[in-house]
């Protein structure tokens, strides 16, 4: 499915930190993961009979998903685009940019950093520049009100503060 979504892209959007961990995973993957893959299936099949011996079997599917995976981020990182902070930006909410929200209806406080689709994470609050609240507060400056809406109904915040991504 990423395959497939990938070849129709032109482009992925990554901020610096976010193509520098894509590096960092694709070369763990070709090197660590890779060799401990190597050692299991020499492992499985010091065991005797592979039609019958799972752990082969387990670790040449680990071997098929690492190799995907490595397909994967190869061909994103061929195709990102860093995006930079624009100069001038000031407080602006950009791709890259740590924001405090503050949720109108109940007081709480929240912070998200943009990104682009491939690094979105809402668990992590990495929040996508294509999702509706990112879309919502991209371009934004602190002390504006944004609402979007939301599976459950609109949700307004107040843009509390806008800083640049950490390094």
């Amino acid at each position: 499915m990423l395959q497939y979504r990938l070849t129709m892209a032109h482009e992925v959007l990554l901020t610096q930190s976010g193509y520098d961990k894509l590096k960092k995973e694709l070369e763990n993957l070709k090197t660590v993961v890779r060799s401990n893959i190597a050692e299991a299936i020499k492992e499985a099949k010091s065991h005797g009979d592979l039609r019958e011996n799972a752990a082969y079997h387990e670790a040449k599917l680990n071997q098929q998903r690492n190799d995907g995976r490595i397909a994967d981020l190869e061909k994103v990182l061929q195709i990102a685009k860093i995006v930079e902070r624009p100069e001038g930006a000031g407080d602006m909410a950009h791709l890259g940019s740590v924001v405090v929200l503050e949720d109108l209806e109940f007081g709480d406080e929240i912070s998200i950093t943009l990104v682009g689709n491939f690094e979105a994470d809402p668990a992590n609050d990495m929040i996508s520049i294509a999702s509706p609240l990112g879309e919502a507060v991209l371009g934004k400056v602190t002390g504006e009100k944004v609402t979007y809406t939301a599976p459950g109904g609109d949700i307004s915040y107040l843009i509390k503060s806008v800083s640049h991504e950490p390094e």
